[in-house]
């Protein structure tokens, strides 16, 4: 337990069996109000921890007032439906997440269809075609892990004594909840202890690419600017005194940068080969982990103008300036 002011907090840690370490959520006491920010995945070992957690400090799942969701990723939404169908409360999410959590039909077809033309653009051939219709991959929003609720859109900057801050490039709808007084950050996936997060290649709203690392890289500078003292992270181990990691993930970038820049002035021109030069085996058995890499750093040099770009039989191929 963490108590600072008015705020309590009970994190809820489930061990995981890979390079997370672990699945993390939280139950916030603020004066009379608990909130349980993100909801871990949909499995017993979350729900059972979520049980055991609310025991030890004399609650029951019918105290918990609200939920709140940092991102719509289905290790952090997993047991909204299973607490909402037994205790009726609100749940908040960014705008941008409530399409994929409600599956809305429009924006699943669409994002699909972004999905096919974005990897045919970078040089993927069968194998891209291959991932979008592949069912477990995360292009496709599978109706089974539909949000059946309703889910209140956070649109202001400040909710239920948080400050609500923005923090893009892990996914476009992630916010953070900053409790301003004890200098504490409820960051989603933004920052992780042991590795660096992952910052995924998504459609907005309108089916446009999010710069997904230009947006990482933005909101890593965002909280570095806060001085937070504790980021309760959605993996491994919360964070104390947090601003020296902040620095390191962004220096990461840049230097990660440099060996992309390198295998382009080899000769390697399009963002599939890239990715089969950089992961060689790994490339189709991660390959939207990869290919949002990929495609972040090469819209991230090219921003930097490090690079440019030019469209050949329907490929985009990446040059040094």
């Amino acid at each position: 337990m963490f108590k600072q002011n008015n705020m309590e907090v009970f994190p809820i840690i489930v061990p995981a069996s890979n390079k997370l370490k672990s699945y993390n959520f939280f139950l916030v006491k603020h004066g009379n109000s608990l909130t349980l920010i993100d909801t871990g995945l949909n499995t017993d070992d979350c729900w059972n921890s979520l049980q055991r957690t609310l025991k030890n400090h004399d609650f029951t799942l019918t105290d918990i007032t609200r939920i709140l969701l940092t991102h719509h990723h289905l290790d952090h939404i997993g047991l909204v439906n299973r607490i909402v169908s037994t205790h009726s409360i609100p749940v908040y999410a960014h705008p941008y997440a409530i399409l994929v959590l409600k599956r809305d039909k429009e924006y699943t077809k669409m994002r699909i269809e972004f999905f096919r033309k974005l990897y045919k653009e970078m040089g993927c051939g069968e194998i891209g075609d291959k991932q979008v219709v592949n069912l477990s991959n995360p292009i496709i929003l599978g109706e089974d892990k539909k949000i059946h609720c309703e889910i209140q859109e956070i649109t202001n900057n400040q909710l239920f004594g948080f400050d609500i801050l923005e923090i893009p490039g892990h996914a476009p709808d992630q916010v953070s909840f900053y409790g301003k007084e004890c200098k504490w950050l409820f960051a989603g996936d933004l920052l992780i202890e042991n590795i660096p997060s992952n910052a995924f290649i998504e459609p907005d709203y309108d089916g446009i690419r999010t710069k997904s690392l230009v947006q990482q890289k933005q909101s890593l500078e965002k909280c570095s600017s806060l001085n937070v003292e504790l980021v309760f992270s959605g993996h491994g181990m919360i964070i104390e005194n947090p601003v020296d990691l902040l620095k390191e993930r962004i220096k990461e970038i840049d230097e990660k940068a440099n060996k992309y820049i390198s295998i382009i002035k080899s000769g390697i021109s399009t963002a599939s080969g890239i990715a089969q030069l950089r992961y060689k085996e790994k490339y189709e058995k991660q390959f939207f982990n990869i290919m949002s890499e990929i495609i972040g750093y090469l819209d991230y040099l090219e921003l930097q103008g490090e690079i440019n770009k030019e469209m050949e039989k329907g490929i985009w191929h990446y040059y040094c300036n």
